[in-house]
């Protein structure tokens, strides 16, 4: 019985693998089409995305062609090849403006570059993709269902660049000293970060970091310029302790204030 259960299902398989083989060969247009929303709705892209690639450029310019231009787009996503959809998104967003599916699409190009998005220690070309794109649908479309959900996610992406300006101004603080005064290359970061990202849910890290680094650049400052140093260094405490008061680190900044006074004295 088992042995059967096997033929059986062997058949069927290479049969269905025949069947599409000859579909691929195949030149008729309908027939295709007609397959790869078969394939689409059962969930297997890439012979839905092979199909209607094959049959995109007979359907170009026509009212099937929009359809095929949307599935293609969805076929790909549903591979979660975000670049190859974003494309086709766009695509069908340049050939058929009005089209039913235009204002889906555009919110998708921008979905995909989101989904492309590195994480904050790489390249982050797609973050800066994903909120322009994003931007963009939200000033086109702003009363739409999904601008609200367009907008949680340029604050997340935003929120992904303002970690990365806060990495890169760790980096400096760690550095110190080392061939030149990276303590001040890490507050110039971290303040062009707040500048760019005043929200940002890493506003407390970046803020404490500046403290820290103005704190470690005034104790290893020349004696003649220790006094001033320190004194930003009080300015900026007071600052921080105002603006979150509960922090966690609350002790280590009133330290590093503590020592600021006894050298300003």
């Amino acid at each position: 019985m088992k042995k059967f259960l096997f033929y059986i299902v062997g058949f069927l398989i290479l049969t269905s693998c025949g069947s599409y083989q000859k579909l691929l060969k195949s030149t008729n247009a309908e027939e295709k089409f007609a397959a790869a929303k078969d394939f689409f709705l059962e969930k297997k892209y890439v012979k839905s995305a092979t199909l209607l690639y094959d049959i995109s450029q007979t359907y170009k310019n026509t009212r099937q062609g929009e359809e095929v231009w949307y599935l293609l787009a969805e076929s790909y996503i549903g591979q979660k090849d975000y670049y190859s959809a974003s494309e086709w998104y766009k695509s069908y967003v340049k050939s058929y403006p009005r089209g039913e599916y235009a204002r889906e699409c555009k919110y998708m190009i921008g979905y995909c570059y989101f989904l492309d998005s590195s994480d904050a220690r790489l390249d982050q070309h797609s973050t800066y993709e994903a909120i322009a794109a994003l931007t963009e649908y939200t000033q086109i479309y702003p009363e739409s269902e999904s601008a609200a959900k367009a907008d949680s996610l340029i604050t997340i992406l935003q929120d992904k660049l303002a970690y990365k300006g806060f990495l890169n101004a760790r980096m400096y603080l760690n550095l110190g000293t080392y061939l030149g005064n990276n303590y001040h290359a890490a507050v110039i970061e971290a303040e062009n970060v707040l500048k760019e990202y005043p929200n940002t849910k890493h506003r407390e890290s970046l803020s404490f970091l500046i403290l820290q680094a103005k704190y470690r650049e005034a104790a290893l400052s020349a004696h003649e310029k220790k006094r001033e140093r320190f004194s930003e260094v009080i300015d900026e405490y007071y600052k921080y302790s105002t603006e979150f008061p509960t922090s966690k680190h609350s002790g280590e900044a009133a330290r590093m204030v503590k020592e600021a006074k006894k050298n300003v004295k």
